[in-house]
Order: C-alpha cells, then structure tokens, then sequence
C-alpha cells in the first residue's frame, strides 16, 4: 500500500516466538494438571467430610440416647428410638488413600472439645450432672460424650523416637487386638477402636476382637446396637464375642485368645486412646525375638477431664509386700544397660497388665493366663514373674504411647467379694512362684491364708515342666532393688515382752513417727522384716534415727545403711542403731507419737528388750 513500510520478520524472530508458544502449551498443560488434581482432591475430601457429617450425626444420636438413659428430656428419648434405624448401615466403599489420610489426620471438628488431649472442664448445671453420673463408670461420663470419638492427640513420642526407620508393615506379623469389656461407656469404647484403626497401619491389624463379660441388660448400648454398628469399621474386621456368665477379665481374655488368628495378640483395656506410631514399635521386637512381652508406655487420660498426660518414659513395675503393682523410677543401672539411650525398651521387672503384647504360640508354650485366678488382680504380676523366670523378658517399649482412662475404683462388684477374689489370686501367685519369699506376703495379709487357694498341682506341674528358675534368682537378676530383701534374719512382729506391745506403723507415712499397739498377730502394719544389711523394714518404710533427741521416724528404705542401719544382739535381745550406738526403747506412754527413741543401752532396761517374730541366725 502506497505510503506504509513493509518488513518482514526476521528468521531469529520466528525461533523466538516459536520457542514463546511450545512453553505457553507447557505452562498451560502443567496448570491444567494441578488443577485437575486439586479438584479431585476437594471432591475426595469434600465426599469423606460429608460420610463424616453423617455419621456425626448418627454419634450425635447415640451420644443423645446415652443422656437418654440418665434422665434427659423426652427430645433426647426421641432420638434414641430414630438411633435404632440405623440397623443394616454399611459403608460401601473403602475410602482411598487420600480419604484415609484425611480421617487419620482430621477430626469432626478440629476445635471441638478435648482435641489435642485438651481438657474439657464443665461448670454450672453440666458439672453437678456429670457428678451424678460418675459412679456409672467411675469417669466423667458426659465429658467422655462430648469428646468426638475420633479426637486428635498430640504426637508425645520422643524425636528420636518419630526419626526411626520400622520394618515394612507387610513384614511384620499380624496382630489380633484383644478387648474385653463389662458395663463400658459407647463413647470410650468406640474411641478406643477408632484410635487402633486410624493410627495403626491396616497391613498388619488382623482383626480386633470384643469380649462382653456378660455386661449388664441396662447397658443397651453393648447389646443390639453395638453388634449394628460393627460392620461400619470396614478396614479391619472387628468380632464381637458374648461370655454366657460374668467370667473376668482372666478368663474373658482367653476368650479373646482362643479365637484370634493372628501371630501376634495385643491385649488391651476397652477405655484407650493408641496415639502415632504406636503399633510399629511393639511387633518389631515381637518380631525380633518371640519371648519379648512388650507393653507400651502408658499414658494418663484423666478420669475428669480426659486430658491426655503423657507418662515418662524412666518408671518401670515393681510391687510391694501385699504384692499389689507399683511404678517406681528405673534404677540408673537400666539406662546403663541401654547406653543410655531412652528410646531403647526400657526391661521391666513387672507390667501392669491391662496393655502388653505378646507371640500368639509363646502365650500358649507359656501356660497362658492362669485359670484358676478370679476376675482380675494378681494375674499381672503372676504373667511377669512366669516369663521372667521361665526365660522370657518384659519390655517396656519407650517408643509406644497409649493413653488409658485411669480409674479411682472400679465401678462394678467383684462376684463373691473384691478382698475375697484378691487374696484368693494373690495366694496362687505367691505359692506358685516366690517360694520362700511367699512370707512377706502373709506377713502383710495374715487373713489371706483362710481364702480359698483352689488346685494349684497344674501350675506347679508347669513351673517344672518350663524349668523355670527361683524367686530368689528374679531377685538377684532381675529386680534387686525390690523391696523385698533378697537376704533377711526375721520376718513377723517385733514385741516388746514388758508391754505386750509391737512396733506399729499406724498406717503412717513417710517421714512420720513409729509407734508401738497391742499385738495382734495380724500382720500388716505390724510386720517387720531385719534385712541381712541390718534394715528394719516394713514394706516400703525403714526405722529412720537422725538423732538421739528425735523420735524414731518411718522414712522410705534408700539402702545406704546411715541412719537406717541397726544391729540386733541375740543374748540381750537388743536393736542398736549402728552409727548413733544407742539402743530401741519402748516408753510407757504409747499412745504418744514418739514412744519409740533411742536410749543409752542398758544391759537390765526390759523396755530395750524386743523379740523378733521368725528370727533365724543362719541366712
């Protein structure tokens, strides 16, 4: 056209706006593709959180027809009975990879009460409520409602702890979950199976089983309901099985074991929360040698508020002379023994028993649960003592956390009596298993030897059979530091013949004065034991003189002699305190706080003169 500059473009213009339209196709094909990953990401979350909101709503129900049955108003009896429609739901489908991170990750409401293991503390009109209702379950029933049942909880494991590398899920055996419940909250048992499921990997979870002990016709929750709403977990089959009478935990649990197919069976109490990363650890020692009984650190839900308290990682099981479970701190010898690495299981002279894992084929070579026990108690020390001295170990694997609604009492009855079912275990566990040292047993608890014992020849026939070794062996090797003495001259009462009266602790505590009462050949408080390092012990406490002027105190045994090392003299029936040198010395006035002091010895004094109940010269 007349007047108008034609160019044409040059050949290095053309590479360029080439090269310009080859990355505009590439930035528009990578953006499609986050965008189309992004949208696929919402719509799976976004059709997970709606089957959440459903069965949030249905929670909601059950939660509703708990309250129901405690005096609630006729709205919420309402929605018990639209509760009972829900027979036959199932999910139909597995949710996907994603949609199972998010149900791990993400709770109903990540600000809702108690996430985190945050307290929920009530006031007003709820507080009085949930007071009255406390002694339904000996917890915090309504808060325990509040709290969604798939709560967060925080990650308390150590660092070193969360860094370690486990073995491929598929290469650790199978676990069967073992639980057994009586007269059990809705919400803390089915939070306890939420917190297995979303927190363990499916790859090993073989099945979870649920033993009813034969609970209670008012707890409808545990009935039809219960067996209605079991299909919904689809990850992992979880059985319900029904023992025909009130049995026990004892010989619910085997139960449980009987029926489990698993390699691996993992008992647990039916009032937990498992936290990150709790399984792995347990099966992986299993699974390097099957004679470890592992249990996990067990954390501290609050009855009250359910907070979650995480425990330390340096106490271990022990038990005192009535052979009641104890944690004490782990003796420094242990982190030794660990170089002292703190993420290393932690060998424990005894477990507590509600929580431990142990080989399905071990359980049985080693005798199982011993069933001529009653209901629970003693069988957890029983279990420790028989796989330590038959050549087992018990571990307490630091790495593990399960949280565990600790109980002031329990709420239910023990059939035939709960001092009666006690001692009546504790003797088996005492004849059975601690030979000599059944006699500091008896000399705490002298009525326990009118309980019935019941046959024992089979589990004797056991010990023999497994060759198990001494108690005194488990002692020397295993737990030196028991309060138990390895080596002692007496055991029973220590009299004074001019009053007719023993040393007493009253019951007393830590630091306070011994006294003196009548005797009565019970026992118990009146039973005292002079160990071969010259201690005068009774349980836990030990005789304590700082000072000629000061009472004879009861002051926690530190097995360093000083103040608390004595000597008795067998021709003058004499206890002189080896560093002050005076003598033990009853006084007339003994109902006085301090009526036991320390006197110059007197060859003729007969308040000096204590005689001691099962004394024996040679050790």
């Amino acid at each position: 056209m007349c007047g108008e500059l034609v160019t044409s473009p040059s050949p290095h213009s053309k590479m360029w706006n080439s090269k310009l339209r080859v990355h505009t196709i590439k930035i528009i094909l990578i953006t499609s593709v986050i965008w189309l990953l992004f949208v696929s990401a919402v719509f799976v979350y976004f059709s997970d959180l709606c089957d959440r909101k459903a069965e949030d709503a249905l929670d909601a129900a059950e939660v509703a027809a708990i309250r129901g049955r405690h005096g609630s108003s006729s709205t919420d009896r309402k929605t018990s009975d639209l509760d009972s429609s829900k027979t036959g739901r199932k999910k139909s489908r597995k949710p996907g990879m994603i949609g199972r991170m998010i149900n791990k990750v993400l709770p109903s409401n990540p600000n809702g009460p108690g996430e985190m293991g945050k307290a929920v503390v009530l006031t007003g009109e709820d507080e009085e409520k949930a007071k009255s209702m406390f002694g339904v379950n000996q917890f915090n029933l309504m808060v325990s409602e509040r709290i969604a049942l798939n709560r967060s909880l925080p990650d308390v494991r150590m660092s070193q702890c969360k860094s370690k590398v486990y073995p491929a899920p598929e290469t650790l055996p199978k676990v069967s979950v073992v639980i057994v419940f009586h007269n059990e909250a809705w919400s803390t048992l089915l939070r306890s199976l939420y917190s297995i499921i979303n927190r363990s990997p499916v790859e090993v979870l073989e099945e979870i089983i649920l033993v009813d002990d034969k609970s209670e016709d008012k707890f409808e929750h545990l009935k039809t309901r219960l067996e209605e709403y079991l299909p919904t977990f689809t990850e992992v089959p979880v059985r319900l099985f029904r023992m025909p009478d009130r049995s026990g935990l004892i010989r619910a649990r085997l139960k449980g074991a009987k029926e489990a197919k698993g390699d691996v069976l993992l008992f647990l109490d039916a009032h937990i929360e498992a936290t990150e990363g709790w399984l792995e650890p347990l099966l992986t020692r299993i699974a390097g040698n099957k004679k470890r009984v592992v249990c996990p650190i067990i954390d501290v839900i609050s009855d009250d508020t359910f907070e979650y308290i995480t425990a330390s990682d340096m106490t271990w099981g022990g038990f005192n002379w009535k052979l009641n479970f104890r944690w004490y701190t782990a003796p420094n010898r242990e982190m030794v023994r660990r170089n002292h690495d703190r993420t290393q299981p932690l060998q424990s002279p005894t477990m507590a028993g509600g929580l431990f894992a142990i080989d399905r084929e071990y359980f049985y070579e080693l005798g199982a649960y011993d069933e001529g026990m009653d209901v629970w108690g003693g069988e957890n020390l029983e279990f420790s003592f028989r796989v330590w001295q038959c050549g087992g170990v018990v571990e307490i694997v630091t790495c593990s956390h399960v949280g565990h609604v600790f109980r002031k009492s329990t709420p239910y009855k023990f059939p035939g009596g709960t001092a009666t079912v006690i001692n009546h275990n504790s003797r088996r566990v005492a004849e059975v298993w601690m030979d000599e040292y059944k006699d500091f047993f008896y000399a705490m608890n002298q009525n326990a030897k009118s309980i019935a014992l019941g046959d024992i020849s089979e589990r004797l026939a056991l010990r023999d059979k497994l060759g198990c070794k001494s108690f005194k062996w488990y002692l020397e090797n295993i737990y030196p530091e028991s309060i138990v003495p390895i080596e002692y001259k007496s055991i029973g009462e220590m009299r004074n013949p001019k009053t007719s009266r023993c040393l007493d602790t009253f019951s007393r505590k830590n630091g306070e004065a011994v006294a003196s009462s009548a005797c009565h050949n019970f026992g118990g408080n009146q039973a005292w034991s002079l160990t071969a390092k010259g201690e005068i012990e009774n349980d836990e406490l030990c005789l304590d003189a700082s000072s000629s002027s000061a009472p004879v105190r009861m002051v926690t045994c530190h097995r360093k002699k000083e103040n608390q090392e004595w000597k008795y003299d067998v021709a003058s029936k004499h206890l002189q305190h080896v560093s002050l040198k005076m003598c033990l010395s009853a006084v007339t006035d003994t109902n006085s706080p301090d009526s036991m002091r320390l006197y110059p010895c007197q060859a003729n004094d007969p308040y000096q003169v204590w005689e001691l109940g099962g004394y024996k010269d040679e050790l």
